[in-house]
């Protein structure tokens, strides 16, 4: 059987090749509704596939978009991730997502790859963006858009939680409770400063201890993200001398792995420790008991992502121009914390 053309969907449609690229790809030219209609009969009788390859080397640009993560078996990625993906879906396009590992040769590999790939931008969840990754952003003169997370090599577009703030309301809350003092389980020392989520908790945990006068001094303990470190980690904490009465975790995972060494030692949450964290994700409701934590609107960070990459905006005279859009966080009370 002989493939079908572009010009076969034309002839059957009675209208020009150039009318039925402008239906197949949305532009750039309007098309009458009815005219619309016909080559879309058309293409559907004939069983027309566009060739995307040739049109990706005609444009230059292809129908996809890369999503660079540091990690997606962690949840909260692996939520954000299947965010992004929904909101591309619905502006047409498909996501190729490569996952760093915290390593920032595996974060200018993937940058490499995608750009090669021609993709229409670049959506980066970057833990801590080196200069050679920046410079690779530039040399491509990229369509990029930072989620999440804000690192201080590249001043680009960027869509970002209220960090800050999500934790001073988290510990604040504990501390109304009545608790002594709240404990904070940070990230590990080598955590950036600038743009880090994880280190913005831990301000707003200071901030909420000084604002309450009580001292931070010796209870903020380096942990790493995940619930596995955080499970070991927990184990010693809660094994001391002096356990905190509430700990305040800059990440759900690390509350979980919390909570099963406190369940491990038998130690009653909440009567004899209260723990919040931070990011939502799904399993926080179903802990033992269910988590305190502070939610952020993924899917509408993810959306704007997407339409931030997507934008003819973005750039401005062949610079970039600086936004930062910040969604909110909003506490979301649970028994984990003392709550009924």
């Amino acid at each position: 059987m002989a493939k079908v053309t572009r010009d076969d969907v034309a002839r059957l449609a009675g209208t020009s090749t150039a009318v039925v690229s402008y239906v197949i790809n949305n532009g750039p030219r309007p098309v009458a509704p009815a005219t619309r209609e016909r080559v879309l009969a058309a293409i559907k009788e004939l069983g027309y596939r566009p060739d995307r390859v040739a049109q990706a080397m005609a444009s230059r640009r292809t129908d996809l978009l890369g999503l660079i993560i540091p990690d997606a078996r962690q949840p909260f990625f692996g939520e954000m991730a299947h965010a992004v993906e929904q909101a591309a879906s619905e502006r047409g396009k498909m996501v190729l997502v490569g996952n760093t590992d915290y390593v920032a040769e595996r974060e200018v590999h993937y940058l490499r790859a995608f750009l090669g790939m021609r993709v229409s931008g670049l959506i980066l969840v970057s833990h801590a963006l080196n200069d050679l990754a920046a410079a690779e952003i530039e040399a491509w003169d990229a369509r990029v858009v930072l989620l999440h997370e804000r690192p201080e090599a590249i001043d680009d577009v960027a869509v970002a939680t209220d960090d800050l703030g999500g934790a001073e309301l988290a510990v604040r809350h504990l501390l109304e409770h009545g608790y002594e003092y709240v404990a904070c389980m940070g990230g590990i020392a080598e955590t950036p400063a600038v743009g880090d989520p994880v280190s913005d908790h831990v301000e707003g945990w200071r901030r909420a201890m000084d604002e309450a006068g009580i001292s931070t001094e010796g209870r903020l303990f380096e942990v790493l993200y995940n619930r596995y470190d955080a499970y070991q980690a927990a184990l010693k904490i809660l094994s001391g001398p002096e356990r905190p009465p509430a700990i305040f975790c800059s990440t759900d995972d690390q509350a979980i792995g919390l909570l099963r060494a406190a369940r491990e030692l038998r130690i009653e949450v909440p009567g004899e420790l209260a723990v919040a964290g931070f990011d939502d994700i799904k399993e926080a409701a179903l802990t033992d008991p269910p988590l305190t934590t502070v939610a952020s609107d993924r899917p509408a960070m993810a959306r704007a992502a997407v339409d931030l990459v997507l934008d003819d905006g973005l750039r401005v005279a062949g610079t970039r121009r600086e936004r930062l859009k910040v969604f909110p966080s909003r506490l979301v009370t649970r028994h984990s914390c003392g709550c009924s």
